[in-house]
Parts: C-alpha cells; sequence; structure tokens
C-alpha cells in the first residue's frame, strides 16, 4: 500500500514538472514565433504558429491573444482566410475593443463579394448571410477610425440588403460606438 501511495504521488509531481516544462516549451516557441513574425520571415512564422496552436491553453490570456492576432495576420497574408476569420474572431472575444481585428473581420467576410460592381451582385441569402456578418466589424472599426471608403462600403452594404433603416441609424450607432477604441492589444504578459 506505501508503495502505492508513493508511486502516485511521484506520478502527480512528475506530471506537475512535465505541465510546467511543456508550458515554458510553448512560451519559447511562441518566443520564436514572434522574432519569426516580426522579421517578416512568415514561412518560419507559419510553421512555429502551426506548432503553438494545439497548445494555446497553456498560454496566459494576454499572450494567447496577441498570438491569435499575429497568427490571424499570418493566414491572411497565406490568402486563408476562413482561417483568420477564426482567430481573428478569437480576438475580437477577448478584446472586444481592438478595433483593427474587427476591420479586417469586416473586409474578410465581404472578400469575394467586395469586388464586384454594385449592379453586378446577386443578393442571395448567402450574400445578405456575409453582409450582416460584416457589418458589424466594419461599423466598429468605421467608429475607431473614420474612413471614407469604409463608411462608402457600408452604405453600398446597406442599400444592397435594402436596409434603408440600417443606413438611417448609422450615424448614431457609430457614434455610440466610437466611444470605446483600442488600436493596441493588452500588452502580453508572461
Amino acid at each position: 500500500m506505501f508503495r502505492k501511495i508513493i508511486f502516485i504521488i511521484f506520478i502527480l509531481i512528475a506530471g506537475r514538472t512535465a505541465y510546467a516544462q511543456t508550458a515554458d516549451e510553448v512560451y519559447d516557441r511562441y518566443v520564436d514565433f514572434n522574432e519569426a513574425f516580426l522579421n517578416a520571415n512568415m514561412e518560419k512564422a507559419m510553421t512555429l504558429g502551426e506548432q503553438i496552436l494545439p497548445d494555446t491553453a497553456k498560454l496566459k490570456p494576454g499572450i494567447r491573444t496577441s498570438f491569435y492576432n499575429f497568427m490571424a495576420q499570418v493566414y491572411e497574408g497565406d490568402l486563408q482566410s476562413g482561417n483568420a476569420i477564426i482567430y481573428y474572431n478569437r480576438v475580437v472575444a477577448a478584446q472586444p475593443n481592438f478595433y483593427v481585428a474587427h476591420r479586417a473581420l469586416g473586409y474578410l467576410y465581404i472578400k469575394d463579394i467586395s469586388g464586384k460592381p454594385a449592379n453586378e451582385v446577386v443578393v442571395d441569402a448567402v450574400y445578405i448571410s456575409k453582409v450582416k456578418k460584416a457589418l458589424p466589424h466594419l461599423e466598429k472599426a468605421q467608429a475607431c477610425d473614420p474612413d471614407d471608403e469604409t463608411l462608402n462600403l457600408i452604405k453600398l452594404l446597406y442599400r444592397n440588403i435594402k436596409d434603408q433603416h440600417g443606413i438611417e441609424t448609422l450615424p448614431a450607432r457609430l457614434n455610440e460606438l466610437k466611444k470605446n477604441c483600442e488600436d493596441i492589444l493588452s500588452p502580453p504578459t508572461q
């Protein structure tokens, strides 16, 4: 019986030590990932980032959010919009007022429809769904960093889905949204 108790205690201590080392290893890979990203070595950043993804729970929340933001940018640069959307959404979930991620999400949601002239856009259920996903993000970005191009796009999207009320109430929504804007992620801490 005494041997079983010692064995269980040994396993628990070893498991705890292994977890700490694994968390440290994940953080070390994050540091390497950051360096590759900042040096514009996107191939290396992609490789390192994909190694980190299964273990992001071992990163502290601020670091995890920063990692997701950089990973979204890596995927966006690699033309993997679906993956970029996943990670920008995680950034927005963690920091809802970080309008930079909102802008990226808004444009990614409408990426395949935005290049067409308004008279060539086929307004169907898929189009309306994409527009309705994009609009809140575009509006947050517009409220925090006004831009004529984004404003015109928002109005065009409302016109295309025949939502006159959305256009009419836009100034009030933008005014409310601009009260809480962040252009920098909270600094990651280890």
